[in-house]
């Protein structure tokens, strides 16, 4: 899943950051409002944090911006202004929830997952197809008994497609959730990482579950 973190604090950009990616969590970011407003218009992020007082536009601004552009990305809005008044209009603007700074690193990533949990974007703890299991909180993936191990974005790919079970994903829906905005859309990382996941889930004597359709793009199901 993808983050976007708007956030002028370099230190605060850089823990949030590495924090989220820590808990398999792709991560965008922006050091200014009009770069984060830009982001969170043409790109489809699956939640969106973001601070208030930020240079050249300000989280009110930003939050507008995206509402009007029709986007309804989930925000958590990070402020040093802890006053009723300023929650009310982050809130009014488009915000979906509020934190003071400075903030508990351990509540941030609650509220992140509060958040994802709502009704437009439901992420349940433990994934499961077939007997293939992965827990988003422990970060584990078993087959039957076998536990199986793998990369971060190993990681994040199988959750994306567990997410969507049974569903169509293109290679253009992999790059925009799975992969960061730096990466090269003509490379062929992601072709090369459901090679290797297709490795290590797949069993001879089990049902296939990663299938490829010709042309469109991967589908994860029992059956084809």
């Amino acid at each position: 899943m993808r983050i976007l973190s708007v956030e002028d604090e370099p230190l605060i950009r850089s823990v949030i950051r590495s924090t989220l990616q820590d808990e398999r969590f792709v991560v965008d970011t922006a050091s200014d409002g009009e770069e984060g407003s830009y982001l969170a218009r043409v790109n489809d992020y699956d939640l969106i944090i973001l601070d208030n007082v930020l240079p050249k536009k300000d989280g009110v601004t930003v939050c507008r911006e995206i509402r009007s552009s029709g986007k309804t990305t989930p925000i958590l809005s990070l402020s040093v202004q802890g006053d009723t008044d300023m929650k009310v209009r982050l809130l009014d603007a488009g915000a979906d929830d509020y934190l003071t700074k400075p903030f508990c690193i351990d509540e941030l990533i609650a509220r992140v997952r509060a958040l994802l949990r709502r009704p437009r974007n439901i992420v349940e703890d433990i994934l499961q197809v077939d007997d293939l299991l992965l827990d988003t909180k422990r970060h584990t993936v078993t087959r039957g008994q076998r536990p199986i191990i793998l990369t971060k974005k190993e990681f994040m790919l199988l959750r994306y497609l567990m997410l969507h079970e049974s569903c169509l994903v293109t290679r253009a829906m992999i790059l925009d959730h799975v992969w960061d905005r730096n990466t090269d859309p003509f490379s062929n990382t992601i072709e090369a990482h459901i090679l290797t996941l297709r490795k290590k889930i797949e069993h001879p004597k089990k049902p296939k579950l990663i299938h490829t359709i010709s042309g469109q793009g991967y589908k994860l199901s029992k059956a084809t």
